[in-house]
């Protein structure tokens, strides 16, 4: 009788489980679409910022072993700096395209 029963106790907390695998949310916001492709662009820009670290640790360390060794000069660095972390959101004209055009229309200063 106890056989039967966990069985049958087992059999409705799987089927309560396989429902809630297939319900539906609901679709995201626009506030959370935002807050997603911030997040992605944010990580994509540590990505970078990682490989940046890492090619001047590669830099140092090549540096360091042609100096010690006596084999020459370290060659010039290659490595691209992604500097601070900046977001412009896809439907957002961007103010850093505007402020150059602006400050090219003022005439250079003589001397």
């Amino acid at each position: 009788m106890k056989n039967w029963m966990t069985s049958l106790f087992a059999a409705a907390a799987l089927a309560s489980l396989g429902s809630a695998a297939f319900a539906k949310l609901p679709p995201p916001t626009e506030e959370a679409k935002a807050k997603a492709a911030e997040a992605a662009a944010k990580t994509a820009w540590a990505g970078k910022v990682d490989a940046f670290k890492l090619c001047q640790a590669q830099d140092k360390a090549a540096a360091h072993y042609l100096k010690t060794s006596g084999k020459g000069a370290a060659p010039a660095s290659a490595c691209a700096d992604p500097g601070p972390f900046v977001y412009v959101p896809a439907g957002a004209a961007p103010a850093a395209a505007a402020a150059p055009a602006a400050s090219a229309a003022v005439p250079a200063k003589k001397s």
